[in-house]
């Protein structure tokens, strides 16, 4: 089973880190506002992908969410602009 690091762009610009093993159901769930989503995404009008990475197993998602999540927001943004020129 496959495993999909992500980053969320919120309505007011904030980033949301998370990991899921689906995706399209995860991204659903944030933006649904029906209490499976994210506490923190809830209080956005929407949400919006704008990056993720795939890994094989749950362990090396969640060490890569832990990193991305102590990143500044200017690093944030980096990585986010380099994997959109791909």
């Amino acid at each position: 089973m496959e495993f999909t690091v992500y980053i969320l762009r919120t309505s007011a610009n904030t980033l949301y880190i998370g990991q899921t093993s689906n995706l399209v159901r995860r991204l659903k769930e944030h933006n649904s506002k029906n209490g499976r989503g994210a506490k923190y995404t809830r209080c956005f009008e929407s949400c919006s992908l704008v990056y993720s990475e795939i890994y094989p197993s749950r362990s090396e998602a969640m060490k890569r969410e832990f990193e991305l999540k102590k990143l500044t927001r200017l690093k944030k943004e980096e990585l986010i602009k380099t994997k959109s020129k791909d």
